[in-house]
């Protein structure tokens, strides 16, 4: 029997994924987190085949909070299940380590596939992620500024040019506004932006954000 590990703060999506995942014979959701500390708490008292993890949750989380996991159990496979539709930002999950990146608006078949696939080493992305994997392999990283973003400056960057302002952000992700703001500011320094507008007019260019063609 495959264990899986849910991790998300919406109770209502934890329930209903453990209903999907427990219909199938081969699996079941033997543990739910509701935080990365949670989660990083629970993964210390109990063995899992597959954490199935929500890329938005308060405290540490998205691609800081995959690396912290894959760097104290790099053999566990991390399925990454999120709202965000930008390719951009599957291909930094899978950079960190992720086994692979479905949508929230994925069926429940694909949903049950792509856990049995990354459980047996496989990777789960979609064909335009893996083609910008491909491209990002030949070009120097000098070449896209934003990947000399930390992980926390990444999220925040994301969060920014989907229209989050800084207080939501900040209660997001259970920091000061002006923690987010400073966290801004070296953003825009290191990209050599001067604001906001620029920063969206970055991501829609180089592909980071949704347009409605993204997978």
């Amino acid at each position: 029997m495959m264990r899986v590990m849910v991790a998300d703060d919406h109770a209502i999506i934890r329930d209903g994924l453990k209903k999907i995942i427990n219909t199938a014979q081969d699996m079941q959701v033997v543990a739910e987190a509701i935080d990365g500390a949670d989660l990083i708490e629970k993964l210390r008292a109990l063995s899992v085949d597959v954490l199935l993890l929500d890329m938005s949750m308060p405290g540490k989380s998205g691609i800081a909070l995959i690396q912290q996991i894959k760097a104290s159990y790099p053999s566990l496979p991390v399925l990454v299940l999120s709202m965000y539709r930008e390719s951009q930002y599957a291909v930094q999950a899978i950079r960190a380590g992720a086994a692979g990146y479905l949508t929230k608006n994925a069926e429940s078949d694909q949903l049950m596939g792509a856990i049995r696939k990354v459980a047996r080493g496989g990777t789960v992305v979609s064909p335009l992620v893996a083609e910008k994997l491909i491209k990002q392999l030949h070009q120097p990283a000098s070449s896209f500024p934003h990947t000399q973003l930390t992980a926390r400056e990444f999220q925040i960057f994301q969060m920014l040019v989907e229209g989050s302002g800084i207080n939501e952000i900040a209660h997001c992700l259970s920091l000061s506004s002006k923690t987010v703001s400073t966290h801004k500011a070296n953003i825009l320094t290191k990209m050599d932006i001067p604001s906001t507008a620029g920063l969206v007019h970055y991501a829609i260019q180089h592909g980071l954000i949704a347009t409605g063609t993204d997978a």
